[in-house]
């Protein structure tokens, strides 16, 4: 089985991550993980960015530690790819599928409100997984339950309690959507044994995401969360 985390923060780009982007792939290869996805907080959510900086400047920062675990990745042999955290009307979506490029060519999608937002990023193609929608937090300021919308849910969140996590199981099922889990990682202390596997490793973003729509994953069990 091949170790894989789709939810990793790191410190050049999220303010609350304490690891670099270089400490955090050296950390996931000494783990014996074959992959990670770098889910920077966006610049909606709580980024380094400097908001009043010119765009090109903002999404800088918001790769920043994306481009610091890839060099290092690559060095070692842990394969790192992209993604982002986005925030808006109180709400986190983990999107997989966008790059650099498209980031800098739509700085309107910081500002989108929820529903703007996954409309555009699902009309580039990009695959959205409703993170840890059940968690209690003060920025994040009442949970809304977009089935519609997602075409994923996180149902393990290492930073959830379990009531949530069994709470975001129930809505994945109910809705019968593809499921998920994430270490949310922001330091050394947040690394996991196991978080997700596959039988094959995955080498880019869009396998990843087809791993997801084909229900492949292999999800921690209560027993391996505890």
């Amino acid at each position: 089985m091949f170790l894989f985390d789709a939810h990793v923060h790191t410190a050049e780009s999220s303010k609350c991550a304490k690891w670099s982007g270089a400490e955090a792939a050296e950390a996931y290869m000494r783990k014996g993980y074959s992959g990670i996805i770098i889910t920077d907080h966006y610049i909606n959510g709580n980024t380094r960015a400097d908001r009043t900086a010119p765009w090109e400047e903002q999404v800088a920062v918001a790769t920043a530690g994306y481009k610091a675990a890839k060099a290092r990745g690559d060095e070692i042999g842990l394969k790192v790819f992209f993604g982002i955290e986005a925030a808006t009307d109180g709400v986190e979506f983990l999107t997989y599928g966008l790059d650099e490029e498209w980031l800098l060519a739509h700085p309107e999608s910081a500002q989108l409100p929820m529903k703007e937002y996954l409309a555009l990023v699902h009309s580039e193609g990009a695959f959205v997984v409703h993170a840890h929608p059940f968690r209690r937090s003060r920025h994040l300021r009442c949970m809304h339950l977009i089935p519609g919308g997602v075409d994923a849910v996180e149902i393990v969140n290492f930073g959830n309690l379990d009531v949530d996590n069994n709470l975001a199981k129930v809505y994945a099922e109910a809705y019968d959507l593809p499921m998920t889990a994430g270490s949310d990682a922001h330091n050394f202390g947040d690394i996991r044994d196991f978080v997700m596997g596959t039988e094959t490793p995955i080498e880019s973003v869009a396998d990843y995401i087809e791993q997801v729509k084909q229900g492949s994953l292999i999800l921690p069990s209560a027993e391996l969360k505890a």
